[in-house]
């Protein structure tokens, strides 16, 4: 490739997506390690400092060596929005490719993931903190089902996107229709869905049942280490419990318990089932999106790995080099 064809080149993004409990995290540190990757997390609760266990973060000592972007950069209490996300990928994926590395977006959140896969622009008309303000009002007065109410009349599909329970990304998409007379959906629909990057985007999916067996299991092991804890030590420090990053899955859950409103078996029960919806809500969402190449999860993992490899090598391997030591292909490691 000549030196000016390189210049036009367009950057190199590689995706890794799929539902909550599919297993991304132990498959994207081998994908990393194979294509000397940079994984930059596209979780949108996992930017938040102290929410750890909640959001199933992994742990510093348990990333092997890979560097991870976009983890604990914000407290709880302060706003981050698909535009900061947006903002900050562009600025990542350009010096992980000046440094000769591989972006290696990773993660679950459909439309964080989409708007820098695509370079998405919203005519957002800007803000209205007045407008807000009422539809908070109106939420704390008549409650978060009938403010998802409103969205879902002029916006049934975010409606179907967004739990109710996500009030800020409600409201905001409230005040998008109320600002610019176009719903979020509207905005997504025409959106022209051209990447600025040479995308490979890999789907990791699996049967139903299991899929929920592991929601459970995952359930269960945050319960096991700590999850309650963490959610009263936020709650201790002064985070609000109305706050944004509160309304993530196994906090909205879990503060209720600690507010005597209810039991903790009653509590992880609701988390179970509102983890095994928005698994749901994922998938849908990732059903809508184009590029993606699927992969079933279900057995075994030399050859899931053996299968990703493959489709990276056919979208990439042409001009980067594959640094595997082929440990998956003989049986190694790969845990």
């Amino acid at each position: 490739m000549s030196n000016e064809t390189q210049q036009q080149a367009k950057p190199k993004l590689l995706v890794l997506i799929g539902p909550t409990a599919v297993g991304k995290t132990r498959i994207s540190l081998d994908i990393a390690k194979a294509w000397n990757a940079e994984i930059i997390s596209g979780d949108s609760m996992q930017v938040y400092r102290g929410m750890d266990i909640g959001t199933a973060k992994i742990k510093p000592e348990e990333r092997e060596g890979i560097p991870h972007h976009l983890i604990d950069i914000c407290d709880p209490e302060d706003p981050f929005s698909v535009a900061d996300f947006q903002e900050r990928c562009r600025t990542l994926i350009a010096d992980i490719t000046k440094r000769g590395k591989l972006p290696f977006i990773v993660g679950g959140t459909g439309l964080y993931v989409e708007s820098v896969a695509y370079g998405y622009g919203f005519a957002d008309g800007g803000s209205d903190d007045a407008y807000r303000e009422e539809q908070q009002r109106f939420a704390d007065q008549y409650g978060a089902q009938a403010l998802h109410d409103k969205l879902r009349e002029i916006d049934p599909v975010s409606a179907d996107r967004l739990h109710m329970n996500d009030q800020r990304r409600v409201i905001r998409a409230l005040e998008i229709y109320h600002l610019t007379g176009m719903t979020l959906a509207q905005q997504l629909e025409g959106q022209k869905k051209t990447s600025p990057y040479e995308l490979c985007i890999v789907g990791l999916m699996t049967d139903r049942k299991l899929l929920y067996e592991r929601i459970n299991q995952r359930v269960d092991a945050m319960l096991d280490a700590g999850l309650v804890a963490e959610v009263q030590g936020l709650l201790d420090r002064g985070v609000s419990a109305g706050a944004v990053a509160m309304q993530g899955l196994g906090y909205k859950e879990i503060i209720p318990f600690l507010q005597g409103e209810c039991t903790l078996d009653a509590a992880v029960e609701l988390l179970k089932r509102d983890t095994r919806r928005y698994a749901k809500r994922q998938l849908s969402w990732f059903r809508h999106m184009k590029d993606i190449t699927w992969i079933d999860v279900f057995e075994n993992f030399h050859e899931n790995l053996k299968a990703i490899h493959a489709i990276i090598a056919g979208k990439f391997s042409h001009d980067l080099e594959y640094t595997s030591n082929q440990s998956f292909y003989d049986g190694g490691n790969g845990q």
